[in-house]
């Protein structure tokens, strides 16, 4: 499988959008994608990991596939508000790794 780096990731969501008159669509509507998006996610995992059974009528979806479509839509709202994801993830590990590095207790300290 093809592996990406989240630059080639941005950029080639950003080609697809740019051969489209309308091009990104605003911040609230990309919001309300995310919104939408989030919600068949969380209907996925009631279905696989909840009490919700899905009904025989619906069609067949994934969480991958669900996971997937809000990772399509967070980049189209990164690139559309010219936010390097790559950056963002490397300020919030930063984030994890001082302000919460004692938040929760490590593997090897289970033993002690």
């Amino acid at each position: 499988m093809n592996e990406k780096t989240m630059q080639e990731m941005q950029k080639e969501v950003d080609n697809y959008i740019s051969q489209f008159k309308e091009g990104y669509f605003s911040p609230l509507a990309m919001l309300a994608r995310m919104t939408e998006e989030l919600g068949e996610l969380s209907r996925e995992v009631n279905h696989y990991y909840g009490e919700k059974p899905k009904k025989s009528t619906e069609k067949e979806n994934t969480v991958e596939e669900e996971l997937g479509d809000m990772l399509f839509v967070m980049i189209c709202f990164a690139n559309s508000l010219n936010i390097d994801l790559q950056d963002a993830h490397d300020r919030v590990m930063e984030k994890f790794q001082t302000r919460d590095k004692d938040r929760w207790t490590r593997i090897e300290e289970e033993g002690k």
